[in-house]
């Protein structure tokens, strides 16, 4: 371990992954220094980045660490996300009890017992999608086959949302998340959110079934909710409901595609399906780099964290600590991933947990059990992932049979 004084300079971050399942490269340096690193961000502004898995999980419990992204000093690490900052924003970007209120409104619909009900449904879109993808044959875009629409109709379903809009709110998902401008950034989200609020105003109108009509029929008419913070939360369940799944859904594929002996195991005793997905979600770490601003003098690992610092999490370094994950590089199905910050912790862990690893559960085990023959249809070093600037994943997976 080295003491964090002994870096020269500060790190830049966030930084493009070499390999789309390993942290950069260039995160090296982090992976030495721990519990704290400092960094750079992309406008030059300093900020301590969380690099050991104790000290992350004390610090994302720590009320003194605000997510609210219209605090005048909250960290940012792209210009895209500098453009929404003073946007209203909805659960992750609040704090309590503004957050309490909304996350309570939310989790009857992403308990457990809810996934499990919607299994069913899930596991006839999987069959479905694959039935088109092998009527079609070989080689195929496995991102856009399967891996992205098998969360999107799903989150679809659940919110209540017509699926037959999917090419519309995928393609400004997709421009919120990578635009290559904040102009472009702010376009998105805009012709999202009036999407929103017309289908709100439909649902006003014609009540259906769907969360998102449930919160109309009952948040927004008593008050509980006004129409811009509807429209926020609509946004963040509907983008980050099919991005995440997704991109988990075809990083995990590619993984296991290059991992021949880990997925013979895996073939060979389909059971230890849900620990490999823990060690997957453990090893990609898509969400990396979550947000916070210190609202009070923070003491920690012999650190003080001052008011006003922003503070970042590196969820690919925290999840290859080796004091709790031993050769931390290595995909092994039978290590320990428990406490793994993949989705987060405390207050703000990822609300749609459940229904993500159900979603990765069925997907996965089906297109393994269906294509027994799978592999990859291009070299691995010509297919093409994403910046590590969003969510992290691959940009298409030819695949063949």
């Amino acid at each position: 371990m080295t003491d964090l004084t002994e870096l020269s300079e500060p790190v830049s971050f966030p930084q493009d992954r070499t390999c789309p399942y390993h942290p950069p490269t260039g995160y090296d340096p982090l992976r030495t220094v721990r519990p704290l690193a400092r960094i750079q961000l992309y406008d030059g502004r300093p900020a301590w980045l969380v690099t050991g898995h104790a000290v992350a999980r004390d610090l994302l419990a720590d009320p003194r660490l605000s997510t609210d992204r219209t605090r005048s000093g909250f960290p940012a690490t792209t210009p895209r996300f500098a453009a929404l900052r003073d946007r209203k924003p909805a659960l992750l970007g609040v704090d309590d009890p503004k957050h309490r209120t909304q996350r309570r409104m939310m989790i009857p619909s992403f308990t457990l017992k809810r996934a499990t009900e919607l299994r069913p449904r899930i596991q006839e879109i999987v069959d479905e999608l694959l039935d088109a993808m092998i009527a079609q044959g070989p080689p195929v875009d496995l991102v856009r086959a399967f891996a992205l629409p098998v969360p999107s109709m799903v989150i679809c379903a659940l919110l209540g949302v017509p699926y037959a809009d999917h090419e519309f709110f995928e393609e400004q998902s997709r421009r919120l998340l990578r635009g290559p401008t904040a102009e472009e950034t702010q376009d998105a989200r805009d012709r999202l959110a009036a999407y929103l609020e017309e289908l709100i105003d439909h649902k006003q109108r014609q009540p259906g079934e769907g969360l998102l009509d449930e919160l109309v029929q009952q948040r927004l008419r008593e008050g509980e909710l006004d129409r811009e913070e509807l429209t926020a939360l609509a946004m963040i369940l509907l983008v980050a409901g099919h991005e995440t799944t997704a991109n988990m859904i075809s990083l995990g594929t590619y993984t296991l595609l290059l991992h021949p002996d880990r997925l013979a195991e895996l073939r060979a005793a389909p059971s230890l399906l849900p620990d490999a997905i823990e060690e997957l979600m453990r090893m990609l770490s898509i969400a990396d780099g979550l947000l916070r601003l210190a609202t009070e003098d923070i003491e920690i690992a012999g650190t003080t964290i001052r008011a006003g610092d922003g503070v970042v999490f590196s969820t690919s370094v925290i999840n290859r600590d080796e004091d709790v994950y031993p050769a931390p590089d290595t995909l092994d199905f039978h290590r320990s991933t428990r406490h793994h910050v993949a989705f987060g912790f405390g207050i703000h862990q990822c609300l749609g947990q459940n229904l993500a690893r159900t979603e990765l559960e069925i997907a996965l085990r089906t297109l393994l059990e269906r294509l027994p023959g799978l592999r990859l249809a291009a070299p691995p070093e010509e297919i093409p992932f994403k910046p590590g600037t969003t969510i992290q994943g691959m940009l298409e997976l030819p695949v063949g049979w």
